[in-house]
């Protein structure tokens, strides 16, 4: 029997927390770093940082949906940044740290619609997350992969993606992976 996948393009702030949360989901089989959302073809990070060219910094999530579903990938989503910010996440700001959901299919765009509906009485404020068909995923640079796991020691991973990693931990302790238990 063949293992089936679907894709989701996710955008909460900086690519390396979403990068090295999702790695931890039971389900999740491939996680990629990388830009989507905007206009402009072929972007570097440094085309992304100056917030000229549309793009969110996200993540590309590969999973098998018999081993999760795509509500509680977006349940994750949703606890591990704020979606009631509007192109701000933490310190980072400016349109490249919005929160953003790329589906890939009509089925996905009324799963998510009624997940964002739903969460909103677990919020105080007005959910600012966009939602809108992917166009285009271009993967980020190879530096940008596996960030979180090759500089634990980097400010950045210490201070914003650690925090989010150990959340995580605690909230999902059934479904993480095993090695990250």
């Amino acid at each position: 029997m063949e293992n089936k996948t679907e894709k989701i393009v996710l955008g909460g702030g900086c690519f390396w927390c979403g990068e090295a949360v999702f790695k931890m989901i039971k389900g999740v089989k491939e996680v990629t770093p990388g830009y989507a959302g905007g206009h402009t073809v072929n972007p570097t990070y440094e085309d992304v940082c100056t917030g000229r060219t549309g793009h969110a910094e996200v993540v590309e999530i590969v999973y098998n949906p018999d081993e999760t579903t795509l509500e509680k990938i977006l349940d994750v989503f949703f606890r591990m940044h704020d979606p009631t910010s509007l192109n701000k996440q933490g310190a980072d700001f400016g349109s490249e740290y919005r929160s953003i959901i790329l589906y890939i299919s009509q089925k996905q765009k009324k799963e998510i619609e009624d997940f964002v509906k739903n969460s909103q009485k677990n919020f105080d404020k007005p959910i600012a997350t966009e939602v809108k068909k992917l166009d285009k995923f271009y993967p980020a640079e190879d530096y940008h992969k596996n960030f979180y796991e090759r500089n634990p020691l980097q400010p950045y991973c210490i201070f914003v993606t650690r925090p989010k990693v150990k959340k995580i931990r605690e909230e999902f302790k059934e479904e993480l992976k095993s090695e990250y238990k």
